[in-house]
C-alpha cells in the first residue's frame, strides 16, 4: 500500500455516507442535515493533505544520519569554532615571532658662534640602522641592533669630516626564577590550546546530539506513518460495519438508528486519519530541518519515505560498562576536566609570578670609526678669527670600519644580574588565591557531575528495560483486543451483542494498535538515547526528545558555572 494515498479510504466513506443518508430518511430517521456536507469537507481536506506536493525520497536511517552530518546547520556552525580557536593559538604564539626594525634619517644643523675662538659651524648627519628583537619560547629575550652614521661638519674640533661610524649591539636577558618555567605568553598559549581542545569536545557533542536527534526524528516519522496505517485499519473496520448495518437495515433485521451510530464511528475514524496525516507532515518538517540544506530549492517540498519501519528486537543492556564508558567519554565531563586543566595553568602562572624577579643579562657591543682624518687645529694661529686650512692625514673606508666592527676590534662586554621583589601583598597573590578557590569549586562540581552522569546512564538503561516490557504488554493487549473484536462480531452476527459493543471493541483495538506502535517507537528511541547518553548529555528542545519512559521526564544536562 502506498504511504501517501490513504485518502482512498476517506473517499470510500464519503460514497458510503451519500448512499446511507437517503435510506435513513426513508425510515423517518432524519440525521443531522450537515452530516453529508461535513463528510465531504473532511474528505476534501484529507485529500489536500495526503498527496505530497514535491518529490518523494526513500531514506534509510544511515542515509538520514549521513545527510545530517553533511548539511545540518548546527554542525556547520560548530565546525567553524575549531578554526577560530586555531587563530587564537596563532595570535598567542605570534608574541614569540621576531620583530624586525629599521631606520633611516638625515639631519642638518647650523650652530652659531660660541665664543671668541670657535666660529659658527654647519653639520649634516645621515643615519641608517637595522635591529631585531624577540621573546623566546623558554622565557628569554634578545635584541640586536646595527647602526651606521655619516657625519660631515665644519667644526674645527672634530678630527673626521666626513666621519663614518658603525656600531653592533647584542643583548640577551634570561629570567632565572620568575617567568622561568612559565610566563604570560606561555600562559596564554597553553590556555589557547585548552580552548582549542574544548572546541573539539563541543564539536563532537554537537555531532553526537545531532545524530541522536536525526535518529529520533526518523523514528518519529516512521511511527507517524505506522500510526496512519492503524488509523486507516480502524476506518476500514468502521466502514465495513457501516456497510453491513446498511444491509441489515434494508432487510429489516436492524434498526435505522444503528446506521447513525455507524456513521458517527466512521466520522470519528476519519478524524483520526486526518490527524495522523497532519502528524506525518510535522514529522517530515522536523526531519527536514535536521538533514537538509535550507538553500536547496525543494527544501519545503521534498517528502521522505522511511524504508526502515519501527521494529522490536530485544537487546541486553550492560549498565556497568555503559557507566564506565560515560565517565570516560561524556562531553560535559571532558569539558569540566578541560576547565580544571585551564585553572591549573592559571595557578602555575600566578604562583610563579609571586617568586623574586631575578634575571641574568649579557650585553656585547663592537665599534668602528673611520672616514677622512684631518690634521689638528693650532688655536694659537687664528688669523682674524679664521682657522688656518687643515690637511688630510688619513683616509679610512667604510669597508674598513665594518671590518673593525665584525672582527671585534673594539669589543665591550657587560654581564650582570638584576633582582626585583615587590614589598607587600601583590596582585599575583590575590589572583593565586582566587584561582585556587575556583579550582576547588570546579573539582567539587566535577564530582557532582560524575554522580549525575551515572544517574542519567542508569535512567536511560531503565528506560530501555521499561520500554521492552511496554512492547510485550502492548503486543499482548493488541492480540487480545483482536480476539475480543472477533468474538463481538460473531456474537453480533448471532444476535447476541449490539453494534455499540462492536464499535467499542473496534475502538479498543485501534487504541491497542496505536499503543503498541508507540511502545515500539519509544523502545527504539530509548536505545538511541542509551547510546547517546554515554557520549553527551540529553537535552530537550523543539527538535529534541528526552529519554522516553512511562511517567519519567527527560534527562537534563547539568550546567557548570
Amino acid at each position: 500500500m502506498c504511504l501517501f494515498q490513504p485518502i482512498r479510504y476517506v473517499r470510500t466513506a464519503l460514497i458510503a455516507a451519500t448512499i446511507v443518508i437517503p435510506s435513513v430518511s426513508a425510515f423517518g430517521q432524519s440525521g443531522p442535515p450537515s452530516l453529508a456536507a461535513s463528510l465531504e469537507v473532511a474528505a476534501a481536506q484529507a485529500a489536500s493533505q495526503a498527496e505530497p506536493s514535491g518529490p518523494v525520497r526513500r531514506l534509510t536511517m544511515d542515509d538520514a544520519v549521513k545527510l545530517g552530518l553533511e548539511q545540518n546547520l548546527g554542525i556547520r556552525i560548530q565546525r567553524l569554532d575549531p578554526q577560530i580557536q586555531d587563530l587564537g593559538i596563532a595570535t598567542a604564539r605570534s608574541l614569540w615571532t621576531p620583530n624586525l626594525t629599521s631606520s633611516l634619517s638625515r639631519n642638518s644643523a647650523n650652530t652659531p658662534v660660541q665664543g671668541a675662538i670657535l666660529p659658527s659651524t654647519q653639520s649634516g648627519t645621515l643615519a641608517a640602522g637595522v635591529g631585531m628583537n624577540q621573546v623566546l619560547p623558554w622565557g628569554g629575550s634578545y635584541n640586536a641592533t646595527w647602526s651606521n652614521q655619516r657625519v660631515t661638519t665644519t667644526d674645527i674640533t672634530r678630527n673626521y669630516s666626513p666621519q663614518l661610524t658603525s656600531t653592533l649591539n647584542l643583548g640577551y636577558t634570561q629570567p632565572l626564577i620568575r617567568n622561568f618555567s612559565i610566563d604570560q605568553i606561555r600562559d596564554q598559549v597553553q590556555l589557547s590550546q585548552k580552548a582549542r581542545d574544548l572546541s573539539d569536545i563541543q564539536l563532537q557533542a554537537v555531532i553526537m546530539g545531532t545524530t541522536r536527534n536525526v535518529r529520533n526524528a526518523y523514528w518519529d516519522l516512521a511511527t507517524a506513518i505506522a500510526n496512519l496505517k492503524a488509523q486507516q485499519q480502524s476506518l476500514e473496520l468502521s466502514q465495513q460495519s457501516l456497510t453491513d448495518n446498511k444491509k441489515r437495515v434494508e432487510i429489516g433485521t436492524l434498526a435505522p438508528i444503528d446506521i447513525v451510530q455507524a456513521q458517527a464511528e466512521v466520522a470519528s475514524n476519519e478524524q483520526g486519519v486526518i490527524v495522523a496525516e497532519a502528524n506525518i507532515k510535522t514529522a517530515q518538517d522536523n526531519l527536514r530541518v535536521l538533514i537538509l540544506d535550507p538553500a536547496a530549492p525543494d527544501f519545503w517540498n521534498v517528502a521522505f519515505d522511511p524504508i526502515e519501519a519501527p521494529a522490536f528486537a530485544a537487546q541486553a543492556i550492560d549498565v556497568d560498562a555503559a557507566v564506565r564508558n560515560a565517565l570516560t567519554q561524556r562531553s560535559d565531563l571532558r569539558s569540566a576536566k578541560n576547565s580544571l586543566e585551564q585553572s591549573d595553568v592559571n595557578i602555575r602562572f600566578f604562583r610563579n609570578q609571586m617568586l623574586p624577579d631575578v634575571s641574568a643579562q649579557v650585553n656585547y657591543s663592537s665599534f668602528g670609526i673611520g672616514g677622512t682624518g684631518l690634521s689638528p687645529v693650532d688655536f694659537t694661529s687664528f688669523i682674524n678669527g679664521t682657522a688656518p686650512p687643515r690637511s688630510v692625514i688619513s683616509q679610512t673606508s667604510y669597508g674598513s670600519v665594518l671590518g673593525d666592527v665584525f672582527s671585534s676590534a673594539y669589543p665591550q662586554w657587560t654581564v650582570g644580574v638584576q633582582f626585583g621583589y615587590p614589598i607587600g601583598r601583590s596582585v599575583s597573590e590575590s589572583n593565586l588565591a582566587r584561582a585556587r578557590l575556583q579550582y576547588q569549586q570546579a573539582q567539587t562540581q566535577t564530582k557532582n557531575l560524575e554522580i549525575q552522569v551515572v544517574a542519567q546512564v542508569r535512567l536511560a538503561a531503565r528506560s530501555v528495560e521499561t520500554n521492552q516490557q511496554r512492547v510485550r504488554a502492548t503486543g499482548a493487549s493488541r492480540e487480545l483486543q483482536e480476539r475480543k473484536l472477533e468474538a463481538e462480531e460473531k456474537k453480533f452476527a448471532a444476535g447476541m451483542s449490539s453494534s455499540f459493543l462492536v464499535f467499542q471493541a473496534q475502538r479498543d483495538l485501534s487504541l491497542a494498535r496505536v499503543q503498541e506502535i508507540q511502545a515500539i517507537s519509544d523502545y527504539n528511541k530509548s536505545l538511541v538515547d542509551f547510546d547517546t547518553v554515554q557520549s553527551v548529555p540529553l537535552t530537550t528542545g523543539p527538535f529534541n526528545t528526552g529519554v522516553t519512559t512511562a511517567g519519567a521526564g527527560a534527562i537534563q544536562a547539568p550546567i557548570i558555572r
